[in-house]
This record gives structure tokens, sequence and C-alpha cells, in this order.
């Protein structure tokens, strides 16, 4: 895992984190899971490409899906 990696999981991470208490306390569901895998994906996802792509995805998922 290099810097990059780090800093990108960080990034995603911290908004996901903001998605989720936003889904939790809203009752939204589509915040709540894109949040919980913002969080997710930098653990399991180790390739630069594959995290920034997997990420910008889940960041605009709740603005294409309004529940």
């Amino acid at each position: 895992m290099d810097g990059s990696t780090l800093l990108w999981g960080l990034l995603f991470g911290s908004v996901g984190l903001g998605y989720l208490v936003y889904g939790r306390k809203q009752r939204k569901l589509m915040p709540f899971v894109a949040g919980l895998g913002l969080i997710l994906v930098p653990l399991f996802v180790h390739a630069v490409g594959w995290l920034l792509v997997l990420g910008a995805l889940l960041l605009v998922l709740p603005l294409l899906i309004k529940n």
C-alpha cells in the first residue's frame, strides 16, 4: 500500500462517514449504503485506479438515486 492509496482511502472514508451519519439520522437507505461502501472499499481495493473509480461511483450514487 503506497501513500496515494492511503490518502484516497482517507478521503473516501471521511466522506463515507458523513454519508453514513446523514443516512442514519435521516433514515435514508441510499446515503447509508453508499457511506458504508465508501468506508469499506479502501480496505479491500489496493489499486489506485480501481479505488478512484469505485469511490467516485459511490460518491455520486446517492445523488443519482433518491429514495
